[in-house]
C-alpha cells in the first residue's frame, strides 16, 4: 500500500497543476472590461503553481515509476504547449515547473521521516484552503454567467466540468486528512467521474472545432456517444460487473488518448482549425493518461 507522503505528492503533482490551468483558461476567457475577475484567476494561477513548486521540491526520488510513466503529469507537448499559450494570451506561465517535473525520478519506496510527514501536511491543509476559495470562485463565474451578468469564453458546461475536478482534488486531500489513505473501494465511482470527464472532453472539443473540421467534429461525437453509453451501462450493472466496464472504459480511453494527442500535435503545428488553446488540448491530454493509468492499476488488482 502507498504511503501518505507518496499519494499526496502524487496527487499535488497532477491536480495542481491542473487547477493551475483551469485558473489560465479562466483568465483567457474573460474580457477585458472584466479586470477584478481576471485578478482573481490570477491569483488562484500563481497559488496553485507555488502548491506545485514545494511539492518539486519534495518529489524526486518518491513519486511512483507508473505514474511518471503514465504522462500524466507532463507530455511531450506540455511545455511547447505552454509557450504558445504564453504568446497567444498574454498570460505569464512558468515552464519552469514543467521542466522540473519532466525531470523527476521514481521513488524505491523508502519510509519517510517526521519532518517530510509535516511538510506534506502543511502542503495539504494549504491546498484545501485554497480549493474551498477556488470552487467559491469558480462557481461565483458560473452563477453570473446564468444570471447573464456575467461573459466567458468557456461555456457553463466547462464551468460545472473544472468544479467537480477541484471537488475531487479536496475530496482526496480530505480523505489523506483523515485516514491518512484514500479508500480504494470505490473504483465504480471513479470509473463513472473520469468516463463523464472524458465524454465532456469530447463535447468541449467539437464545439471549440471550426465547422469546416467535419471529420475532427464527427469523430469526437462519436467518443462522446461511447462514454455516455459507457455511463449507461454503470447505472445498469451491479458490482460484479464492474471489471467488463473497467475494460470497456480502458479499450475506449486508449483510442481516446490517441486522438488527443494528435490534436495536440495538429494544434501546436496550426494544422487544425480551431479555437482550442494548445495547452487546453494537453490538458486533456494529460487526464486521458491520468485515467488510464487509474484502469490499468484496477486490471492488475
Amino acid at each position: 500500500m502507498k504511503d501518505f507522503v507518496e499519494i499526496a505528492l502524487e496527487t499535488h503533482l497532477f491536480f495542481a497543476r491542473i487547477m493551475k490551468e483551469h485558473a489560465i483558461f479562466l483568465q483567457a476567457g474573460f474580457p477585458c472590461k472584466n479586470k477584478e475577475w481576471i485578478k482573481r484567476a490570477e491569483y488562484y494561477q500563481e497559488e496553485f503553481g507555488e502548491i506545485l513548486k514545494q511539492v518539486l521540491e519534495i518529489s524526486d526520488g518518491r513519486v511512483d515509476r507508473m505514474v511518471l510513466k503514465s504522462r500524466e503529469l507532463v507530455t511531450e507537448f506540455t511545455i511547447p504547449a505552454e509557450k504558445v499559450t504564453q504568446h497567444l494570451t498574454g498570460i505569464p506561465i512558468n515552464c519552469g515547473l514543467t521542466a522540473l517535473e519532466g525531470k523527476l525520478r521514481p521513488g524505491c519506496g523508502m519510509e519517510e521521516d517526521e519532518k517530510t510527514v509535516r511538510i506534506v501536511e502543511r502542503i495539504n491543509k494549504k491546498a484545501i484552503w485554497l480549493l474551498c476559495g477556488f470552487i467559491d470562485f469558480k462557481e461565483n463565474i458560473l452563477e453570473e454567467v446564468r444570471a447573464g451578468n456575467l461573459f466567458t469564453a468557456n461555456y457553463p458546461l466547462l464551468l460545472e466540468h473544472i468544479i467537480r475536478e477541484a471537488k475531487l482534488y479536496c475530496s482526496i486531500l480530505e480523505d489523506l486528512k483523515a485516514d491518512g489513505e484514500i479508500s480504494c473501494d470505490c473504483i465504480r465511482e471513479k470509473e463513472e467521474f473520469w468516463n463523464c470527464i472524458m465524454m465532456e472532453h469530447a463535447l468541449f472539443i467539437r464545439g471549440l472545432l471550426d465547422p469546416c473540421e467535419e471529420k475532427l467534429i464527427g469523430t469526437a461525437d462519436d467518443f462522446a456517444m461511447q462514454y455516455k453509453k459507457l455511463l449507461e451501462m454503470a447505472k445498469k450493472q451491479d458490482c460484479r460487473a464492474t471489471g467488463e466496464l473497467t475494460e470497456k472504459s480502458l479499450e475506449e480511453t486508449l483510442k481516446y488518448r490517441k486522438f488527443k494527442a494528435a490534436g495536440t500535435e495538429g494544434i501546436l503545428e496550426c494544422k487544425i482549425a480551431s479555437i482550442i488553446l494548445p495547452l487546453l488540448a494537453d490538458h486533456v491530454l494529460r487526464e486521458a493518461n491520468h485515467y488510464i493509468r487509474i484502469l490499468e492499476s484496477r486490471d492488475r488488482k
